[in-house]
C-alpha cells in the first residue's frame, strides 16, 4: 500500500537529469521478450540456411572417425589429442551459429537502448542477498505478473507447435521408415514452419511486453513536485540564493552607473520621476546613454549631477521617451536625434556664455 501510494504522488515526468543518471546506473527500458524474439529469429534463420551444410560437416566429420576407428592410438597423450581434433571440428562447424546468435544478443539491445557501460548492475549489494528483499521480489507484483506472463507465452506458443505440427502427423508416423537421406530435407521443412508460426507469435509478445517494460520503466522514474524543485534548486541554486544574486549585480551596477554621472554632459529629468543622463561630445557619432534611473534613483542622479555640475534639463516628454527607449551604455534611437540635440546644443550655449563671464 506504501509502494502504491508513493508512486500516485510522482505526477511529474522524470527529468532529463534522472533519466541520465538511470542509465548511467544501467537502469534502462528493456524487455527480454525483445531479446528472446531476436534469438529465434537468428536460430531460425540458421536452421534454414545451415541446418544441411552443418549436418553435412558434421556426418563428414563422424564418417572418417567411425570408418577408421580402429586406426586410432588412444593410449596415453593420443588420447587428448584425438579428443582435441574432434572437438576442434566440432566447434568450427558451430562457429558461426555461435557468432550469429552472438550479434543478434547484441541486436536486440541495441535496439531497446543506445550503448553504454555500466557496472552498477553487477555489484554486491546486500538487498541482493538479503532473505527479506528476496521474499519481497517473489511475491511482488512484477513477480506474480511475470509468473502470469511466463504460462501465457508458454501456453500459446505450444498450442501454434501443435497446430503446425498436427497437419503433419502422418509424415511424422512415416519418417521412420523413408530413406535417411530424406529425413534431414523433411525435418527441416518442418522445422522452418515451427520457427515461422513462433516468431510470429512472438512478434506480437515482444512488442507488447517492450511498451509495457517501458511504461512500467518511465512511471518508476517519475517525480513528485518536490523531488522536481529539490533537483532544480541543485542544479539552478535556489530561488532566494538566485535573487540575492541578482541583487547583488544589480547594486554592483547601479553604483557603476552612479559613478558615470560626472561624466555627463547633461541629465534630462522628468522632473523628479525620470532622469536620464547623456553624453556627448563631437568625436562621438550619437548621444551616449550612462545612466538612467526612476523615482529614488532619479533623486540619485539629479544629486550627483549638482555636485558635480551637470547640466540638469527638465524635459518630460524627451525624459519618459528616453527612458522607455534606450539602455545604458547604448547610443540614443535615430528618432531622438533632434530632441536631444536642441538640448545638448542649448547646454553648450551655456557653457560658452559660461566662460565667456569668466
Amino acid at each position: 500500500m506504501s509502494d502504491d501510494t508513493e508512486q500516485s504522488s510522482k505526477t511529474e515526468d522524470p527529468s532529463q537529469k534522472k533519466l541520465d543518471d538511470a542509465r548511467k546506473r544501467g537502469d534502462v527500458a528493456k524487455s527480454q521478450e525483445v531479446n528472446n524474439w531476436f534469438m529465434i529469429a537468428g536460430s531460425g534463420l540458421l536452421f534454414s540456411m545451415m541446418a544441411a551444410p552443418t549436418a553435412a560437416g558434421l556426418m563428414g566429420s563422424l564418417k572418417t572417425l567411425l570408418a577408421n576407428a580402429d586406426q586410432f592410438d588412444v593410449g596415453g597423450n593420443a588420447l587428448g589429442a584425438f579428443f582435441g581434433t574432434l572437438m576442434g571440428s566440432v566447434f568450427m562447424v558451430a562457429l558461426v551459429p555461435l557468432a550469429v546468435l552472438a550479434f543478434c544478443g547484441v541486436a536486440a539491445n541495441l535496439v531497446q537502448h543506445q550503448p553504454l557501460l555500466s557496472l552498477d548492475p553487477i555489484l554486491p549489494k546486500f538487498s541482493k542477498i538479503s532473505p527479506l528483499a528476496g521474499a519481497k521480489r517473489l511475491f511482488s507484483r512484477e513477480a506474480a505478473v511475470n509468473f502470469v506472463k511466463g504460462l501465457v507465452k508458454l501456453g500459446v506458443v505450444a498450442g501454434v507447435i501443435a497446430a503446425v505440427c498436427w497437419p503433419e502427423r502422418d509424415r511424422l508416423e512415416t519418417m521412420i521408415t523413408i530413406d535417411p537421406a530424406m529425413i534431414l530435407p523433411t525435418f527441416q521443412e518442418l522445422g522452418v514452419k515451427v520457427f515461422g508460426a513462433v516468431l510470429a507469435v512472438v512478434t506480437v509478445i515482444a512488442l507488447a511486453d517492450f511498451v509495457y517494460q517501458r511504461s512500467r520503466w518511465w512511471n518508476r522514474l517519475k517525480m513528485t513536485v518536490q523531488e522536481t524543485r529539490d533537483e532544480y534548486k541543485q542544479m539552478e541554486g535556489s530561488p532566494e540564493v538566485k535573487g540575492r544574486i541578482r541583487q547583488i549585480r544589480n547594486e554592483r551596477s547601479r553604483k557603476r552607473m552612479m559613478a558615470n554621472v560626472p561624466k555627463a554632459t547633461v541629465v534630462i529629468t522628468n522632473p523628479t520621476h525620470y532622469a536620464v543622463a547623456l553624453k556627448y561630445d563631437r568625436t562621438m557619432s550619437a548621444p551616449l546613454c550612462l545612466a538612467k534611473g526612476a523615482d529614488d534613483v532619479a533623486l540619485r542622479i539629479r544629486a550627483m549631477a549638482k555636485e558635480h555640475d551637470v547640466p540638469i534639463i527638465e524635459n518630460p516628454p524627451l525624459a519618459r521617451a528616453l527612458f522607455a527607449a534606450v539602455d545604458v551604455d547604448e547610443v540614443i534611437p535615430t528618432e531622438h536625434f533632434k530632441a536631444v540635440a536642441q538640448v545638448i546644443g542649448f547646454v553648450m550655449q551655456m557653457n560658452t556664455k559660461k566662460r565667456w563671464h569668466a
